[in-house]
């Protein structure tokens, strides 16, 4: 039996610990706001940052840390709330240019895993055909909806939802046999 590891604030979450959740908010609201903030500008930001730490109460269960980081899971997370406030306003990211500067991550953030997890990530993704590639960041990285990387790419509906779909599953696929050992994880079960 290895040594026991310390569980991530989300896996206390999950558990029901309430001094995780305080623990949680402190930690990662700099870089939810920061993510926030730069697509939908601060008047939209502070209900985003509301809603991604009720969804992060919610979904800690879902977080496994033996396929990312609990910064990067986070940062998901955020980026997904954004993306759904964008389609619900119906516009692209804001042009309005911050009063300030987004603040800047704690330095507790795994920066360096981050790194590492977005390099393969980058890699996973270059590796993908051109189309197929194309149309992934315009849903990952601008936050399109499917029916507007059709109208912009000129593709059929059925053939963005497809590269999308295939795109995820090899990137997936790719960063599963990458990330894992790499980090040398523990994958036993938990308690």
């Amino acid at each position: 039996m290895g040594p026991v590891r310390e569980l991530t604030l989300l896996e206390r979450v999950s558990r029901g610990d309430s001094e995780a959740v305080t623990a949680l908010v402190q930690e990662y609201t700099p870089v939810v706001w920061a993510i926030a903030r730069r697509q939908l500008g601060a008047q939209c930001a502070e209900d985003v940052v509301q809603e991604v730490f009720l969804a992060l109460w919610k979904n800690a269960g879902r977080f496994d840390p033996a396929l990312s980081s609990e910064a990067t899971f986070v940062a998901t997370v955020a980026r997904r709330r954004v993306i759904d406030q964008r389609r619900r306003a119906g516009r692209g990211p804001t042009s309005e240019l911050p009063d300030e500067p987004p603040a800047e991550p704690d330095p507790g953030l795994e920066r360096v895993e981050l790194c590492e997890e977005a390099r393969a990530a980058e890699t996973a993704l270059a590796d993908l055909p051109g189309k197929q590639r194309e149309v992934l960041r315009l849903a990952i990285v601008d936050g399109l909806t499917h029916v507007e990387i059709a109208a912009r790419t000129a593709l059929p509906l059925g053939t963005v939802k497809s590269h999308v779909r295939r795109g995820l599953e090899r990137v997936r696929s790719v960063l599963a046999r990458r990330i894992s050992p790499a980090h040398g994880r523990d994958r036993e079960e938990r308690p």
